[in-house]
């Protein structure tokens, strides 16, 4: 496993370095301390499976190298770290793509089964996010099937893997998730899982 963190600071890059053996004793961490570096690490790195980036860089803002790093490559799973625990700061942090939020006072118990469900592609949305405002602030109601349909959704599933899990056409999976998407009021993916999580309907924290 190929991991890439993101830090300006020596003692959390090596800590992480540490933490990052529970969950891969074979694991190969890189380490950058600015933007710059991580673009670098990336393009010598192809075969990179996991960014953790901290939110606070020196030459540039978390949110944007996140947003350049998922232009240059997309399938990259990126999860950011920061020292802030703002519900607000969350959720545009997973709106803007990041496969997930841990902030920086979480125990390992927490981190690792996160990265690993990240791995697995799902989306980590952290506990704290339930204190955020969000709309609606009563969970919809919705069909059984789109429950399944939504569960899966936040596991990682794409639209062709959740037909196939639950013996549907494409077609028909992606009207379901129209529907679950018009409910939590909603237009992303991650928008919808972390909708979700606010308001009950998945767990907040699938690790």
């Amino acid at each position: 496993m190929q991991i890439l963190v993101v830090d300006d600071h020596p003692l959390v890059r090596e800590g992480l370095r540490h933490l990052l053996a529970g969950l891969d004793s074979g694991a190969t961490v890189h380490e950058a301390s600015d933007a710059q570096s991580a673009l670098q690490a990336l393009a010598e790195h192809p075969e990179l499976e996991l960014v953790l980036l901290d939110h606070h860089l020196p030459d540039r803002d978390g949110l944007s190298l996140l947003a350049e790093l998922g232009r240059r490559a997309p399938a990259l799973p990126v999860v950011m770290l920061s020292g802030a625990q703002d519900p607000a700061l969350m959720r545009a942090t997973l709106d803007a793509g990041a496969a997930g939020f841990i902030p920086k006072s979480s125990l390992s118990q927490v981190i690792l089964p996160a990265l690993r469900l990240v791995l697995a592609g799902g989306v980590y949305v952290p506990a704290e996010m339930a204190s955020a405002p969000a709309a609606p602030t009563r969970a919809p109601e919705l069909t059984a099937r789109q429950r399944e349909v939504l569960d899966l959704l936040a596991a990682g599933n794409s639209n062709k893997e959740i037909a196939s899990l639950l013996g549907l056409s494409e077609p028909t999976v992606k009207g379901h998730v129209v529907a679950v998407f018009r409910a939590l009021q909603v237009r992303t993916r991650t928008q919808a899982i972390a909708a979700a999580a606010r308001l009950g309907l998945v767990l907040r924290e699938r690790a």
